[in-house]
């Protein structure tokens, strides 16, 4: 039994060509989001998809810390992640899984773009702040990740400095370091 590929081929670069996304393969993606998995089957996620070229892409751009701007202005899609910090399906209040609920649909959202071929870099580099105002974001929701997508390019298109950066997959961490059993520290032995 191996790891699929789609999960050893997915890598965050930050050269992006300017081709845009088959509006097919975009509503896949957002598909995917739509079908992960809740706490409460809350589904507090809300997506936020900017086009190259229209207003919505270029109010996400507007947010982006300078370093990702150098690089990001090159991708054809632009998403900003929310979620809704309080239980809407049922009235119990604060929704402390919210983040993480978000997450995992930005996770499948992440995979199935790997699988049709589009890579995604995901970015917290941004003006929550901002990012808020820009969208009317209700008080109870909060922008949690922006989400560059589009093809690979050659690091050649981006500055000297962020070129350098463009190395490849990144080492992970073992299994003896992250997985353990009775006690913190102590690696599980499987």
């Amino acid at each position: 039994m191996n790891i699929p590929d789609v999960i050893l081929k997915r890598w965050s670069p930050r050269a992006f060509r300017n081709d845009p996304i088959p509006k097919e393969h975009l509503k896949l993606m957002l598909e995917a989001a739509r079908l992960a998995p809740s706490s409460m089957n809350e589904q507090p996620w809300l997506f936020f998809v900017g086009l190259k070229g229209d207003v919505t892409w270029q109010k996400i751009f507007e947010t982006l810390m300078e370093f990702n701007q150098l690089w990001a202005v090159n991708a054809p899609v632009l998403i900003m992640a929310a979620g809704r910090k309080t239980y809407t399906v049922k009235d119990i209040g604060e929704n402390d899984a919210w983040a993480y609920d978000t997450g995992q649909a930005v996770a499948y959202l992440s995979l199935t773009a790997m699988h049709l071929g589009v890579f995604t870099h995901q970015m917290g580099g941004f003006d929550k702040i901002k990012a808020a105002q820009a969208f009317q974001l209700p008080q109870d929701t909060e922008p949690l990740v922006i989400i560059a997508a589009g093809y690979k390019a050659e690091p050649s298109i981006l500055p000297p400095k962020i070129a350098a950066l463009e190395v490849g997959p990144k080492p992970r961490r073992s299994l003896d370091s992250i997985v353990f059993g009775d006690e913190y520290g102590k690696p599980l032995n499987l």
